[in-house]
């Protein structure tokens, strides 16, 4: 095998690994500032998965996943620079802040033996794909847990095909052995609207209504998130006096800005090793402007920076292969031009005329 061999499959070893991760976490959304103390892995902005209790998925139905030992709560101070240190999301740090300083006062003043007034911690999250939704539904958790509201603080994310079931008599089942994984922690339930029953034979209530019970018999150590997008998540929960009187605590994601999501890309680079080559870096912010503007909501903000990063890695693996002699820095750098072929264009063709009267 010739170094060229190597390079392509090296490159797209790479490629693989991170496609693979996100079919299998589609929703570890990583995009942020690295977290002050520890190294980043994941999220808007990273945490310490040393610390971090596992995230359950909606794969298996065989009963509560096995029991692993604890660490220890996080300081609540790191937490917040955690928070503060993701690119984008102001109202929802704001938000978020907010909720930490009420829950806090709360868990205190139940501490002191003073009456408390009913206090949900169950939440809406609307916004598009890609927004943050999932990981701060897991800084949620964690942050649940640091203040002792919670005994786990980890995360089970599903969806409607991780509750309900074909048959009579099943849902119920399914959707209690996926709370029986969340006790302790969060029920992240993502596209929670698609629960609404569509005929009489939909078993889609059957699941609402369990879910809503575990909220009730379980009120003290098990939160609930649910998510989607704006209208859709409003008519699901006006749909239902129960839902209406458990979640009424709402988290708006707006979709990033270009330059948030330059931001992104700039982190994806730092975490991987890779710098931008001059003009490259304007390329990319065209690039994800372009994408961005075609796509709409079905670009999908951070994971459509994600879809372009590694389109732009596929590129340099192809030029790197056709190099006799390359060096560490050129398995580092993102050239204009990968970024170029990436888009689908010519490198090497002239720019456009100039309209006529333009400098």
């Amino acid at each position: 095998m010739d170094k060229k061999d190597e390079i392509i499959l090296q490159q797209l070893e790479v490629i693989r690994s991170m496609s693979e991760n996100n079919l299998r976490r589609m929703s570890d959304d990583f995009w942020g500032a690295p977290k002050p103390k520890a190294p980043a892995s994941g999220g808007a902005a990273a945490k310490d998965d040393k610390k971090t209790p596992p995230t359950a998925t909606n794969g298996g139905e065989g009963g509560e996943a096995k029991e692993e030992e604890l660490p220890p709560p996080e300081d609540i101070n790191d937490l917040k620079a955690e928070l503060d240190s993701y690119i984008g999301l102001g109202e929802v740090k704001r938000e978020v802040n907010n909720l930490i300083n009420m829950a806090t006062v709360f868990k205190r003043r139940q501490e002191a033996g003073l009456p408390t007034t009913d206090f949900s911690l169950h939440m809406v999250f609307t916004g598009n794909p890609g927004t943050g939704k999932t990981m701060i539904a897991r800084l949620m958790a964690r942050i649940y847990r640091s203040l002792g509201i919670l005994s786990k603080g980890q995360l089970v994310e599903v969806d409607r095909s991780g509750l309900v079931a074909g048959y009579v008599g099943q849902t119920a089942i399914k959707t209690q052995q996926q709370i029986a994984k969340a006790l302790g922690g969060v029920l992240f339930i993502d596209e929670a609207y698609a629960l609404n029953g569509k005929s009489d034979n939909d078993f889609g209530q059957e699941a609402i209504d369990t879910v809503l019970k575990a909220m009730e018999d379980h009120r003290d150590d098990l939160v609930v998130i649910v998510a989607g997008y704006d209208e859709l998540m409003g008519r699901f929960i006006r749909s239902n006096p129960g839902l209406e009187s458990r979640f009424n605590r709402y988290l708006h994601f707006d979709d990033y800005s270009t330059d948030e999501m330059v931001d992104i890309f700039k982190l994806q680079c730092k975490k991987g090793s890779y710098t931008l080559a001059d003009g490259a870096e304007e390329e990319v912010r065209e690039f994800i402007d372009e994408a961005n503007d075609a796509g709409g909501v079905a670009f999908g903000n951070a994971r459509g920076v994600r879809n372009i990063f590694e389109q732009i890695l596929t590129e340099q693996a192809n030029r790197l292969a056709q190099m006799d002699e390359f060096t560490k820095e050129d398995l580092m750098t993102i050239a204009k031009d990968d970024v170029w072929h990436a888009r689908g264009m010519d490198f090497d063709a002239p720019p456009p005329a100039a309209e006529e009267g333009e400098p």
